[in-house]
């Protein structure tokens, strides 16, 4: 098991999240990354080759409309069970849904990073990326959807029981 923080800036992500499997040699590799505003615990079934930040990333930088990789396809779907992952969470309480696109920030470079490293190199790791809620203490000053972290790691739990059992 190889767990890391991964850094919210473009590119040094999916290079921080490739270097860590390099070392310790995952049989799948799942991201989790915030998506305030959202209900649900999200699988993501799409990743688009496209950096589009309307905010600056923690290094600062705001892409508009650049390529993850310039010579990559348009997109990659993630090579997770994202509809079994699904279903575990919805059976263990947890409110969960598919999302089709991982956005134009820092989780969606990660997983397009990372699936494109992935297809160039040969390599069959199932791999992946899921969006959270923001907590209570995380919302609470605005009015947008929060979930308990107890429930998230509950999801996060039932979706990796998934993909042992692949």
């Amino acid at each position: 098991l190889c767990n890391l923080e991964i850094p919210t800036v473009f590119g040094l992500a999916a290079e921080t999240v490739l270097s860590a499997a390099e070392k310790c040699h995952p049989d799948v590799i799942l991201c989790v990354g915030l998506a305030a505003g959202r209900d649900a615990v999200t699988p993501e079934r799409i990743a688009v080759n496209i950096r589009d930040a309307r905010i600056p990333d923690n290094a600062g930088s705001q892409p508009q409309g650049a390529y993850v990789v310039p010579d990559g396809p348009a997109a990659y779907f993630s090579t997770l069970p994202v509809r079994d992952m699904i279903a575990a969470m919805k059976e263990a309480g947890v409110p969960a849904s598919l999302s089709n696109t991982a956005g134009t920030f820092v989780c969606n470079d990660l997983m397009y990073g990372l699936l494109d490293h992935l297809a160039r190199t040969g390599q069959t790791i199932p791999a992946g990326f899921i969006h959270i809620p923001a907590t209570p203490a995380q919302a609470c000053d605005r009015p947008t959807p929060s979930m308990a972290p107890g429930t998230v790691a509950k999801g996060l739990e039932a979706a990796l029981k998934t993909l042992i059992m692949k």
